[in-house]
Formats: C-alpha cells, structure tokens, sequence
C-alpha cells in the first residue's frame, strides 16, 4: 500500500499547524516542504514534522494527495505555474490564504481548476513563524473551502472529511461570498481598530491623558490593532474592492448614529444600543472565528504587597501558564481589580476553578 504524501509550499505558523496536525493524526503520511527559510527547514525536520526538506519547487511534490500553499498571499500565485507541471489528477491543490478571488482567478487564467480547492483556516496567533505552530490551532476553527467551479464533488467531499478528521469545522463557500464575509467580520474591525487607535493618538492632550485612561476596555476593543502591518496592508491590497464596498457601508451606519446623537433620539439610541448587544449575546462561543479570542479573568484582590505574587504562585504551582497579568485601573468596563489573560481556554477554566477554591471572587469574560 502505498503511503499518502502531502505537500507544504510555506512553513510558517499556519502551514506548520497544518503540518503538525496531520502528522498527529496521520502519522504515516509522507510530508515534504519547501521554505525559504533553511532555518525552517531543518527545525521542521528536525521535530519529525517533516520528512524530506526541499530546495525548490522540484519532483518531490509529484504524487501528492494534497499541496497546501501556505506562503504570504502575493507568492502564492507564483508557485502556480510550476505546480501545474507536477500535479497529478488526483492532487488536492489548496492554499491557506485569507483572501480567495485573486488565487481564484490566477487558477482559472493556468486552467487548474480542477486540481483547487482554496482553504482558509479562521485561527492565527499574535506570534508567527514554525517555532510557533501548534497542532491544535486549528481545533474547533472554522475551515473555509473554496471550490472551483470545475473541481470535482468528490474532491471537495474528500478534503471536507480530511479538514473535519484533523478536529476542524469545515464550511464550503463559493470564493466570491468568502471575501465578502471575511471582508466584514475580520478585515474592517482591523480597519476600525487601527483608525480608532489613531484617532487618539492624533487628538490626545500634550500630556497623554486619552492613553493614560484608555487601559481595559479601549485596550480590548482595539486589540488587534497590534496585528502586522504588512499582513493587513497586503490584505488591503488584495480586496480592496469589497472592503471599500463594505467600508461604505459601515461609514452610513456611523452616520446613522451620528444623526440620532445630534437629534438626541432616544428611541433611535436606545434601539442601536440594544439591537446590537442582543445579536452580540446570540454569537456562539464554540468555535474560533477570524479573530483571535481572548482568554481572560479578572479578579478581585486586596490591595496589599505580595497580593499578585499569591495568585501567580498558586497558578504556577498548577502548571497553568499566564501569559499577561495586571491590574485594571480604569474598570469602567469591567468587573474585578486584577486582569489574568491565558494561552488557551482549558488554562482559563482551570484557572477559574483553582482561584474560586481558594476563596477568591473570580469573573469570566
């Protein structure tokens, strides 16, 4: 019998988490790599995630059941040509890109078609690269397939089943909608975020009192504004069409707002306010989304020395890693003096349930 092979055109954080997942779950998979990074490479190899290391885009890919393209979404359409030399009919060829019309339409101009499906798994991290890649990432993460129009039903099923086995939740949408949806859920609350962080920086007071009292819930709000800018620049750059649609839209509802503020219309205010805290509480919190969820408590302490250090050692001594502490001095927004942030969900909740042990008055975000 022989043994499926599978291969990565990028290793870094994404195509890494895909590597490492498939490695978990399909320990006899043959997996091959090319990175420009040789430092990638061999840690790759090194770890047992990868079994052949590549120098090129070169004979090894032939015979592969699946090739992710997981490089930065401007290289990806220039590894198509070559590939197309190397595929094999019954090849999957997909990429892990959050933005589908431009490799769509690079596909459709080679005649690839039927070999692609595109794949956009909704998880990430603040940090990036291979070292940082982590099986589980894509756990209970949404997985965007985007077929082509000539790509067969049994090819779309078989990497919808592969995609559910490595723990992900699959969806199929067509290329067009995912950009219009990915445009609006996670593209423009990165815009709005950037432009609100520079909207106070621009109009703060000489000596800095808006970012002096912006702590907690501003920080909250405009977390992802600390994303990468060249990420978010090339993913600009790439649908800029429905982000400018839907940037227009989002400006008439600010509109909206701003006339039933200047005519002090208290059911149009009232309306707003409740409209969206209701459809905020109906979003399901079991799965990841484009954005990254945070994971925090806050909690209350007695303001005297040795009070976080406490709670530190009593979370260490449980082997829970915390990834940010501090206390909250602006807590218009929130309930609890100390903020504790984890890694993961099971460190929270377990976070959660060690703090209320010993006494502690805990609130969960």
């Amino acid at each position: 019998m022989t043994t499926a092979k599978a291969g990565f055109i990028g290793l870094g954080l994404i195509g890494g988490s895909i590597a490492r997942a498939i490695r978990r779950y399909y320990p006899d998979y043959e997996l091959i790599a090319f990175d420009k990074s040789r430092e990638t490479l061999a840690l790759a190899v090194q770890e047992g995630i990868i079994d052949t290391a590549c120098a090129s885009i070169d004979d090894n890919f032939r015979g592969c059941r699946y090739i992710f393209l997981c490089a930065p979404v401007s290289c990806n359409t220039a590894y198509l040509s070559r590939l197309k030399e190397l595929i094999g009919s019954d090849c999957i060829l997909t990429d892990a890109g959050s933005v589908k019309t431009s490799i769509h339409e690079e596909i459709i101009s080679l005649g690839m078609e039927e070999y692609f499906i595109g794949g956009h798994p909704m998880a990430g991290s603040e940090k990036s690269g291979f070292a940082n890649s982590k099986a589980h990432l894509i756990e209970n993460a949404y997985y965007i397939l985007t077929p082509s129009a000539k790509v067969s039903e049994e090819k779309v099923e078989t990497y919808r089943q592969f995609a559910a086995s490595l723990k992900a939740i699959p969806i199929v949408l067509d290329y067009k909608e995912h950009d219009l949806i990915t445009g609006t859920i996670s593209h423009l609350p990165h815009i709005i975020a950037s432009a609100l962080v520079n909207y106070v920086h621009d109009t703060d007071t000489k000596d800095e009192l808006m970012k002096a009292l912006a702590a907690g819930g501003f920080k909250d709000i405009t977390r992802i504004a600390s994303s990468s800018p060249v990420m978010w620049q090339q993913i600009c750059l790439k649908n800029s069409r429905n982000i400018s649609h839907i940037l227009a839209g989002y400006i008439q509802t600010l509109e909206r707002a701003k006339e039933a503020v200047e005519r002090r219309d208290e059911e149009a205010l009232y309306s707003m306010f409740e409209s969206s805290r209701d459809y905020r509480d109906s979003m399901p919190n079991s799965s990841a989304g484009p954005i990254k969820k945070q994971f925090a408590v806050y909690c209350d302490i007695i303001d005297e020395a040795g009070g976080i250090a406490t709670i530190a050692t009593i979370l260490a001594s449980n082997n829970i890693n915390i990834k940010n502490i501090g206390i909250i001095h602006n807590r218009e927004f929130e309930e609890g003096v100390l903020r504790i942030e984890f890694y993961e969900e099971a460190s929270s909740a377990k976070a959660v349930e060690l703090l209320q042990k010993y006494r502690y008055v805990v609130y969960e975000t």
